[in-house]
Formats: structure tokens, C-alpha cells, sequence
């Protein structure tokens, strides 16, 4: 029964990481902070992560090795966002990093789509069939752009601003 309550509240935690990941990315290609929802995604993505490791499970899976990858990016996201405050490189390292902890939520979620849904699993019983193999394909590349779409808006966006404000600025010289 407690397990049973574990794994809800990591699924559920999984989802609202995923859920509020989705407005983040679309901050990233408007240059919109919305900081009340990456705080949440970045919440709930690191939580996510960790409760992952507090499973029954012996030996190293590649759903450790999926939360080992997800935690080092959510470190540089943090790192970029918070502790250097997006300045220089830090932007475009946040802009990519969230993006692709981001994708390995969504990726998870495929395959526990996949594992748990019973026409998923028709189609797809050992997650090497075309129907699998080509779904995850498609997120991949999804996400793929979603990430360099954002690395050039974040690229772009200090360049912008730079000139916002120096037309702002003009007539006080």
C-alpha cells in the first residue's frame, strides 16, 4: 500500500513537471520569464528525479541512468537561471539544459506509456517495434528543435534587449 502511494506521488510529480515544462519552453522561444511556472518545473522535474532512486529496485537500471543524466542538466539549468542569472552563456545553457530534462520526462513518460497502456503495449510489447521506435523518434526531434529554436532565441534575445534600451536610453544624452 505505501509503495502504491510512492509510486502515484512520483507519477503524479512526473506530470506536473511535464505539464509545467511545456509553458517554460514556450517563455524560451517568446523571451517570456514566467517564473512562477519554471520554478515549478524545475521543483517538480528535480523531485521527479530523485524519488526515482527511493524504488525497490537492485541493481543499476536505465531508469537510474535517466535520472543520474536528468539531475546533471536540472544542475546547470539551476546553475544558469538562478545562481548566474541567464548573463552571457548561462542563457543559452539554461535554454537547452531545461529544454532537455524536459524531453527525458517526456521520454520517460513514452515508455511508461508504452510499458503500462494496454493498446500501447499491443502495439509494442518489447519497446523495439516501429510503433515505439517511431514515436520516440518524433519526440526526440521535437524536442531537438524545441532546443535549438531556444539556444538561438536566447542567442538572440541580450542583442535585442542591448538596443531596446539603448533607443530608450537616447534621448537622455
Amino acid at each position: 500500500m505505501l509503495l502504491s502511494a510512492f509510486t502515484i506521488f512520483h507519477v503524479a510529480l512526473s506530470l506536473v513537471g511535464i505539464a509545467a515544462g511545456f509553458p517554460v519552453v514556450y517563455g524560451l522561444l517568446s523571451s517570456k520569464r514566467l517564473e512562477g511556472w519554471t520554478k515549478l518545473f524545475l521543483t517538480t522535474t528535480v523531485a521527479t528525479s530523485l524519488t526515482g532512486f527511493l524504488f525497490p529496485i537492485h541493481g543499476f537500471t536505465p531508469g537510474h541512468a535517466v535520472g543520474i543524466l536528468s539531475l546533471i542538466l536540472l544542475t546547470f539549468s539551476y546553475l544558469g537561471r538562478y545562481r548566474y542569472a541567464l548573463a552571457g552563456g548561462w542563457r543559452r545553457t539554461y535554454a537547452v539544459t531545461a529544454v532537455a530534462a524536459l524531453y527525458l520526462n517526456v521520454f520517460v513518460l513514452v515508455v511508461q506509456s508504452f510499458q503500462k497502456i494496454p493498446a500501447l503495449k499491443a502495439l509494442a510489447p518489447t519497446q523495439s517495434e516501429p510503433p515505439f521506435q517511431v514515436t520516440q523518434l518524433i519526440v526526440l526531434v521535437l524536442f531537438a528543435t524545441l532546443a535549438i529554436l531556444s539556444a538561438v532565441k536566447s542567442h538572440t534575445e541580450p542583442q535585442q534587449r542591448m538596443q531596446w534600451i539603448g533607443r530608450s536610453t537616447s534621448h537622455l544624452r
